[in-house]
């Protein structure tokens, strides 16, 4: 384990100084991706645009 850490120590200590994440935007891309599967056959392309636009102000349950 010593080994791992020491190969990655680099991007470990810039997280921690940064605090960069990819988390959000691979959060919004999932959410992407469910409408499309959730929306398969609607051929009204503006409603599944504003159907992705409304994305950042549907509020979700948080467990944190």
């Amino acid at each position: 384990m010593a080994k791992t850490l020491m190969r990655h120590e680099e991007g470990l200590m810039n997280y921690f100084a940064h605090r960069i994440s990819s988390g959000p935007m691979e959060g919004t891309s999932n959410k992407i991706k469910t409408v499309q599967r959730q929306s398969y056959g609607i051929r009204d392309r503006e409603y599944f645009e504003l159907t992705l636009y409304s994305l950042h102000q549907t509020e979700y349950a948080f467990a944190g």
